[in-house]
């Protein structure tokens, strides 16, 4: 029978833990711990630390992050979920309903779609999607506890058709930095996490203005589109879903510095979509 590695002795600490300090990280005893735990040798311990040190994201170097109390594969490259996002999924799980069908666009590593449909009580269908092949690899072995696919493509395009007017559910963190501001991201996003997962365009919107467009031939009488953004762009962001026949409400944390866009889809009976329309 295989012996696990011993992990790295306890006087290693107090070493990992200047070296963390040395190179600026704020919760250096907290993250010595973290690697400590991670390291099968005390090789694989200097490895990890020098990453660390040298400015790679934690969750990059452990290859997960805790996110709503799951430990969330993430790869290199792939955009780390932030702890202000587990809001975004509060407010979803307060309007999903039985048996829902829940899409998180822009997917990263599928963290939103696994921690909604993880804390339902029930089965939901769970599909995902990112431009970004990486992101779908990391999301593919994230989503596969809840029974979930992850497709990939740009939007919408990457979704089954099936899915038109069907979706209860959809979550989208769309990227929200505007062009100008990726130079001031901390380096840990702007030099480790992938691009595409964090410019919005010029003024931050241009992504969810083309969620918000088609938003409502996707989604089901009644269902939710959710989206992140900043407080500043709230305003502009509910024109964006009022104009393209959603029902706005806005929902915010001050605990997590978060802000949330719902946009609703009117359950008006009669009411034609291009979902709707008979096909040729």
């Amino acid at each position: 029978m295989p012996v696990s590695p011993s992990p790295a002795p306890a006087p290693a600490l107090s070493a990992v833990v200047a070296r963390l300090r040395a190179a600026g990280c704020v919760f250096a005893e907290d993250e010595a711990e973290l690697l400590l735990s991670a390291a099968r040798t005390p090789a694989e311990l200097a490895t990890l630390v020098e990453r660390r040190a040298i400015g790679h994201p934690l969750e990059h170097v452990l290859g997960w992050a805790d996110f709503r109390g799951l430990r969330i594969t993430v790869d290199p490259g792939v955009f780390v979920p932030r702890r202000r996002t587990e809001f975004l999924v509060e407010q979803a799980l307060a309007l999903t309903p039985p048996g829902a069908v829940v899409v998180d666009l822009c997917c990263g590593s599928g963290a939103l779609g696994t921690a909604l449909v993880s804390a339902l009580p029930g089965r939901a269908e769970l599909y995902a999607a990112d431009v970004d092949p990486a992101a779908v690899r990391c999301a593919r072995r994230n989503v596969a506890g809840v029974g979930g696919r992850v497709h990939v493509g740009d939007l919408y395009d990457a979704l089954p058709v099936a899915l038109r007017g069907r979706i209860d559910i959809l979550l989208a963190n769309v990227p929200y930095v505007p062009t100008g501001e990726i130079g001031l991201l901390p380096t840990e996003a702007r030099v480790h996490e992938a691009r595409v997962a964090l410019d919005g365009g010029a003024d931050g919107l241009d992504v969810l203005r083309r969620v918000t467009r088609a938003a409502v031939d996707w989604l089901a009488p009644g269902g939710h589109l959710l989206f992140e953004t900043s407080e500043r762009q709230a305003g502009e962001a509910v024109e964006t879903v009022t104009r393209d026949g959603l029902v706005p409400q806005v929902a915010s944390s001050d605990e997590l510095y978060a802000t949330v866009v719902i946009g609703t889809r009117p359950d008006v009976p009669g009411r034609t979509t291009a979902s709707d329309e008979p096909r040729p």
